[in-house]
């Protein structure tokens, strides 16, 4: 008997909502600032039209999560039409969330004061946060989740205080409102697709529904809605307090206009950090600045957020060996360390070209409207998935405004087209140097007679209940060895856990192990019931594949009887146990006093020792 689990759905809309609104609340951090610089006093008719744009796709998205409740994602979606279209929207959102992490890490910088213009000390300063980022997430943090909840939250609440702080600003701001009508129809279209970064965050809705609590369709509504609200109100009161102030209520002609590529400094400041000149005018300088610290921690959390989807992205595409299968290659923390490795060079290396704000945010919109449009059109194209026909109406409406965005930032932006264009070209050359390379296809061999996992599937004696029960927490044939010679001195019926550690915020369907995709598991499982069948003990492997080793080794131990508990002491190193727990000190907290607790080292000492 093989007991198995899947990952558990415990992310309920309460928790959803701020990791949504810490991708969809940022934007507004430069979004606000840019649609003044294109548009000035035209800017909060653009903010009204992107708002309007923003519902229609956040309806779009209630529909694919409902449709894909273990993860509706533009892999997803996508992938059940071709597999080639969902690899390009796969590496557009890699795209996508590439630019985010430059763009927020470079903000973030921006905002707190600690960094001034776009030379190599901006550049190296970034680098260094986002090489940190990557290391604290190399021992799979448990931490940073609660911690990006903390942020969103103090975020929201600092936002609806400057909102209320702004209302001296919003009569001027409304009186000086105005839509030239001499502007060109195409001009003022390529000028409303310079602020679409305003859609940014949504596919991570899509990717949380795998974690969800059911109904999905519901959470999922619940999850969206309440963010949708609060993003667009309060970006519109912003965007009209922002053009009420006294420095920007005299601007005539937008800045970009007048100014070029080269902005002066107090043109700078306002574009890039939008949300810090409002705090400071409506709050005062002090108290101004320090919600601009809080607005920074919101724009790390969301870079560290956004390097986190990019792994599980990279590890999706691994999984189907659309990429290589060594960059899914899990840890001991069970994050993919390649995968890992990659999601952090590749900001640094665009950071290396390019650190202007402006210039980062035409890269990032490319990615995201195109993974957006990818993700809708395929939902509107697959008549397996049920849609109702106005649904279907609205999604067409949907995706056709997207591909014409996505068009045209492919036709007015010669460099975002290179970027999005270079990122696909190379995933599909070594996709295809992949297929290339792969050997023919031959019969599938037996399993031997005596492979791990047949050991592992061979039928095991029936369990007594009278009997003790022992359950086996470590790795390791030494540790295995001690157990089945326990239970077999006590006539004790053996349970030896697996636990794959899996730390991805959102794996596709199917990608999320199972004792068959994992030979380190079969191995560790399989020796386990081999020494089990030479001395006669009964025994029940375990496989779970889970974020959190202590809980589950709790969960199984009392729900099944279990009287003894071994488990392996760590030999991980101090920071590593700190940042991903200490399983050891979480389970003997917790563990029942009826439980005997043994805790042995992972190998004997040498003799003499």
């Amino acid at each position: 008997m093989l007991v198995t689990q899947k990952r558990p759905r415990n992310l309920d809309w309460l928790h959803a909502g701020p990791l949504l609104f810490g991708d969809w609340g940022t934007s507004r951090l430069y979004v606000l600032g840019l649609a003044f610089y294109y548009t000035a006093h035209a800017s909060v008719a653009y903010l009204a039209a992107m708002s309007a744009m923003m519902i229609l796709v956040a309806w779009s998205y209630t529909v694919v999560c409902r449709c894909f409740p273990d993860g509706g994602g533009v892999y997803t979606a996508a992938r059940q039409i071709n597999p080639l279209l969902s690899v390009v929207g796969a590496t557009l959102l890699v795209g996508g969330y590439i630019i985010t992490v430059a763009i927020s890490v470079v903000e973030a910088f921006h905002y707190v004061g600690l960094a001034v213009g776009h030379g190599w000390g901006l550049f190296a300063a970034c680098a260094a946060v986002i090489v940190l980022l990557g290391a604290v997430n190399w021992f799979g943090a448990r931490s940073a989740g609660r911690l990006a909840l903390v942020v969103a939250t103090a975020s929201l609440l600092v936002s609806l205080v400057i909102a209320a702080a702004c209302v001296p600003f919003l009569r001027e701001g409304v009186r000086t409102i105005s839509l030239s009508s001499s502007q060109p129809v195409w001009d003022r279209w390529v000028s409303f697709v310079a602020i679409v970064l305003a859609l940014s965050g949504v596919e991570s809705v899509a990717n949380m529904t795998g974690l969800m609590k059911e109904p999905v369709e519901r959470t999922s509504r619940r999850t969206i809605w309440p963010v949708l609200t609060e993003v667009v109100l309060l970006n519109l009161v912003f965007g009209v307090a922002l053009t009420g102030l006294p420095a920007l209520a005299v601007t005539a002609v937008p800045d970009a206009v007048t100014h070029g590529v080269t902005p002066p400094p107090e043109v700078v400041a306002y574009r890039d950090t939008a949300m810090k000149v409002l705090a400071q005018a409506s709050l005062g300088q002090a108290l101004g600045t320090a919600a601009s610290l809080v607005f920074g921690l919101l724009l790390l959390s969301a870079a560290n957020t956004a390097i986190m989807a990019k792994v599980s992205v990279l590890y999706s595409l691994s999984h189907d060996r659309e990429l290589p299968a060594r960059i899914g290659a899990l840890n001991y923390s069970g994050v993919p360390a390649v995968a890992l490795a990659i999601a952090c060079a590749l900001p640094v290396l665009v950071l290396a070209v390019e650190r202007d704000v402006a210039r980062l945010a035409e890269l990032y919109a490319i990615g995201v409207c195109g993974a957006v449009t990818i993700n809708v059109l395929c939902c509107v194209a697959n008549r397996a998935l049920p849609i109702s026909r106005r649904e279907r109406a609205g999604l067409s409406v949907a995706g056709a405004l997207m591909l014409a965005v996505s068009l045209t930032i492919l036709a007015t932006q010669w460099h975002a087209a290179v970027f999005a264009g270079g990122l696909v070209a190379s995933v599909l050359a070594v996709r295809a140097g992949l297929r290339a390379a792969a050997a023919p296809a031959e019969e599938a061999l037996p399993v031997p007679s005596r492979g791990w996992l047949a050991e592992l599937e061979a039928p095991q004696p029936r369990i007594d209940a009278s009997k003790p029960r022992v359950m086996l927490a470590a790795r390791g044939r030494y540790q295995a060895e001690f157990a089945v010679d326990l239970a077999a001195r006590r006539d004790a019926t053996l349970f030896a856990m697996y636990v794959r550690t899996l730390r991805l915020m959102d794996a596709a369907p199917g990608t999320v192990p199972s004792v068959r995709d994992d030979p380190q598991a079969i191995e560790a499982l399989g020796t386990i019931a081999a020494l089990a069948r030479a001395r006669g003990v009964r025994f029940v492997p375990i496989y779970v594949c889970s974020e959190n080793i202590a809980e589950e080794i709790l969960d199984y131990t009392v729900t099944f009887g279990c009287d003894t508990l071994i488990l392996g002491k760590t030999r991980r190193r101090l920071l590593a146990r700190r940042l991903s727990g200490d399983v050891v000190a979480e389970v003997a907290e917790h563990l029942p006093d009826h439980v005997q607790l043994i805790v042995r080292e992972g190998r004997p000492a040498p003799t003499g020792a």
